[in-house]
């Protein structure tokens, strides 16, 4: 495949990858920290939760991070990155999430990750909270559920904005919002089971993280005025089935339940179709006139996670849902699935690209993207490495589809690849199910060395780094 002469991507654009701390850090009950949801989640989104932490939890050790992470950022350096998105566990800070002050041995721990960021020239982008409510905050108030926890959560951004606002321009307040009503004790705490759950309480609990967001944003602008707060929310671009206008608006109506969080974060105010929902449902939350004027304050950019697409329908006989897809959707015919099957479609980043800036006109930031696949060690030239070729297809082809939503227009900060090094993942709590340019030897029974090789697509994504984007090759 010839090279491209010349790279759409801008001066200052940020390319580096993105992990979270309950996927890296393991540690779990080191340096005061106190338990999250995740640990006693031990087969990730689909399966049960435990009383209390349990041994087969791969993320009580995940990958060693919180002991090896100057070694781990000194490998992103390597590949040139110009940021580092990773998330704070709110645990290592408020260990029950209500305590009155923070735990200062877990905040000199992220002062230590900073170091040696700004040693190695690059700038953080940091995930307030990333799946990691305080397991105290989900069984003692049902998490956001309850009004407290916007108090709880401000009290939380605010120490972390009071302590690390000099050294950090990049904030993003809540990991994929939209992820509430499909993943409610993942992404929002919420002990009460899924199956007992009403409407009511989730969309509840979606406004709760939507005013706490806002206020965070308002205290960070308040705090350190340089700093940029961005929302997170997970896309996807959903095409209709069959060309029925019937099919159409079954997608507009996908999109406006996926859509809401972004709308919310960006004009400050609950749009008319999300009103005319509760309407018909006959929900009525609890919404106050402070919560209204604190939604006034908008984000300065939007970024967004992005792995799949999704067909729609309003034929019932046709729908099936499609695997690892917790958004919904039906499968697409005209797609590839990846070994855990989650379609493929680059051209949906475009898509998806463009239709944000359309609609919100504010600066676009992917932090999310990856493919997760079985990987092989393997010795080539004397060197341990992984032959992920198959990775480096998915991410160049990604990426032409990101430079071409900037030659449309589209304000594209940065690009921040999901797993940059080997992690736990939330789906699945598989390590096997591997995103990374880097390899960590720890399999899915615990065993395993942990050292670290650079598979063939660290250098890829070097060179990629290195041109600017200029080595990618052109779409096939």
């Amino acid at each position: 495949m010839p090279h491209t002469t010349h790279t759409p991507f801008p001066d200052g654009f940020l390319w580096g990858g993105a992990t979270a701390a309950n996927q890296v850090e393991g540690a779990y009950a080191e340096g005061g920290k106190g338990l999250s949801v995740q640990d006693v989640m031990p087969r990730g989104i689909a399966g049960p939760r435990t009383e209390r932490p349990t041994p087969d939890n791969l993320k009580l050790e995940a990958i060693d991070f919180y002991h090896r992470y100057a070694d781990d950022i000194a490998l992103f350096a390597e590949m040139g990155f110009k940021t580092y998105r990773f998330s704070i566990a709110w645990s290592r800070i408020f260990p029950n999430g209500d305590d009155a002050e923070p735990n200062e041995e877990g905040l000199a721990f992220y002062d230590r990750v900073l170091d040696e960021l700004e040693r190695h020239g690059i700038e953080p982008l940091v995930t307030i909270s990333h799946y990691e409510t305080p397991l105290h905050l989900a069984e003692t108030y049902d998490g956001w559920v309850s009004r407290d926890l916007i108090g709880f959560y401000e009290r939380y951004a605010r120490t972390l904005f009071e302590r690390y606002g000099s050294r950090v321009r990049y904030w993003l307040t809540f990991n994929e919002i939209n992820s509430l009503v499909h993943a409610p004790f993942m992404s929002g705490g919420i002990d009460t089971p899924q199956e007992e759950l009403s409407e009511k309480s989730l969309y509840q609990a979606m406004h709760h993280e939507l005013v706490a967001s806002a206020r965070a944003t308002r205290i960070a602008h308040e705090i350190a005025p340089d700093a940029r707060i961005g929302c997170m929310v997970l896309s996807m671009p959903i095409y209709p089935l069959t060309p029925s206008p019937d099919d159409a608006l079954a997608v507009m109506e996908s999109d406006h339940a996926n859509l809401v969080y972004g709308d919310v974060h960006t004009r400050g105010r609950y749009p008319g179709y999300f009103l005319r929902t509760l309407r018909e449902k006959g929900i009525e939350l609890d919404i106050t006139d402070e919560d209204l004027q604190d939604l006034g304050n908008t984000v300065d950019f939007v970024s967004f996670s992005y792995y799949m697409s999704a067909a729609e329908t309003a034929d019932p006989a046709k729908r099936a849902a499609g695997d690892g897809n917790i958004m919904g959707g039906v499968p697409n015919p005209t797609l590839e699935s990846s070994e855990w099957g989650w379609q493929i479609d680059p051209v949906g980043l475009r898509i998806v690209l463009n239709q944000f800036w359309d609609r919100w006109q504010k600066p676009l930031f992917v932090v999310e993207n990856g493919l997760g696949a079985k990987d092989e060690l393997v010795e080539v030239d004397g060197r341990k490495t992984v032959v992920d070729d198959y990775r480096i297809a998915y991410l160049n082809d990604h990426l032409v589809q990101v430079g071409e939503a900037i030659a449309d227009g589209v304000e594209v900060l940065g690009y921040t690849t999901w797993g940059c090094i080997d992690i736990v993942s939330a789906s699945t709590a598989q390590l096997s199910k591997r995103y990374g340019f880097v390899y960590v030897d720890r399999n899915d029974d615990g065993s395993g060395t942990l050292e670290r090789y650079r598979k063939k697509s660290f250098d890829w994504y070097a060179e990629v780094i290195r041109t600017n984007g200029a080595s990618l090759t052109a779409a096939r």
